[in-house]
């Protein structure tokens, strides 16, 4: 069996951490900035880490990352 592709659309928006963790970057942070305040402007630039939810479909896309 082939090795399987790291896709790099999702290699892109997620990261693994030295734990295996996974980052991802929030939503809702390319435009219309005045209708939001500077506070909900500020935790948006930080990045998050995923559910557990969703981490195994994550993982999948990235296996080698």
């Amino acid at each position: 069996m082939p090795k399987m592709k790291t896709k790099s659309a999702a290699a892109k928006r997620f990261k693994k951490t030295g734990t295996g963790k996974i980052k991802r970057s929030h939503a809702f942070t390319n435009h219309m900035f005045e209708g939001k305040s500077m506070k909900r402007k500020r935790k948006l630039r930080k990045s998050a880490i995923m559910h557990k939810g969703d981490v195994k479909r994550i993982q999948q896309l990235i296996t080698y990352k």
